[in-house]
């Protein structure tokens, strides 16, 4: 059983809409946080949003404002409404989670055209 399932990922233009899926295995979705990350071409990974069991998120400054982090307990599911997207949020999107973001999905590529 693969632990992190992400889809939703695509092709949309500035100023328009996505949301990302993450399918967990439920040790994983219900004992730690939960976040998205994203690497753009040539740059490092960054940690995009993150919530906990509990339910707190943070956001990274770029994102903040436009980006929604949340989780469906029921589903084991958490997601990523991106809103407002801009060139710069163009990226493969990771969802992570376990102990210190240990466990990784495969990624979905985003592309926000200009």
């Amino acid at each position: 059983q693969v632990p992190l399932v992400e889809s939703g990922g695509g092709l949309v233009q500035a100023g328009g809409s996505l949301r990302l899926s993450c399918a967990a295995s439920g040790n994983i979705f219900r004992v730690y946080a939960m976040g998205w990350h994203r690497q753009a071409p040539g740059k490092q990974r960054e940690l995009v949003a993150a919530i906990s069991p509990g339910g707190t998120t943070n956001y990274a400054d770029a994102v903040k404002g436009r980006f929604t982090v949340s989780r469906d307990n029921a589903k084991n599911t958490v997601y990523l409404q991106m809103n407002s997207l801009k060139p710069e949020d163009t990226a493969v999107y990771y969802c992570a989670g376990g102990s210190n973001f240990r466990v990784w999905g495969q990624g979905t590529q985003v592309t926000v055209s200009s």
